[in-house]
């Protein structure tokens, strides 16, 4: 990935920053030209909490190049509170203790290097929110 589009999609990697149709009120992450529910345009930035339940999940034994150092590994799809569906890796748990419906919160960490001495990309990814957190 080239340094300047690293920089354009840091808003959404780091802050979860999405958008808001302005004609139909539809939350869309990722951000996108066209709301797919009433193909308006949106351009309303939106912040998401960041908070949401696995609506799903599966762990990866056989990675693709440049992230086997995270072999095994939990990727999930979150349903965020606000609605969307997000696909993200899970991260400070273990793949047994992983459950549909399981609350989860966005944490920024580090998704890849590119090459030795390249730029380090972090990026969103998702841990369990701790039951007395989410009460």
């Amino acid at each position: 990935m080239s340094i300047p589009r690293h920089w354009r999609l840091q808003n959404q990697r780091y802050s979860m920053v999405g958008e808001v149709c302005n004609a139909c009120g539809a939350k869309l992450f990722p951000p996108r030209d066209v709301c797919p529910e009433c193909s308006k345009p949106a351009y309303e930035p939106y912040r998401f909490s960041g908070n949401g339940k696995v609506y799903s999940y599966s762990t990866v034994y056989q990675a693709p190049s440049g992230y086997e150092a995270f072999v095994p590994y939990t990727v999930a799809l979150v349903k965020l509170d606000e609605g969307p569906l997000v696909s993200a890796q899970l991260t400070d748990v273990d793949g047994e203790e992983v459950e549909i419906g399981m609350p989860v919160e966005m944490v920024t960490r580090k998704l890849r290097e590119e090459g030795e001495d390249g730029l380090i990309v972090y990026g969103y990814k998702f841990r369990r929110l701790l039951r007395e957190e989410a009460a």
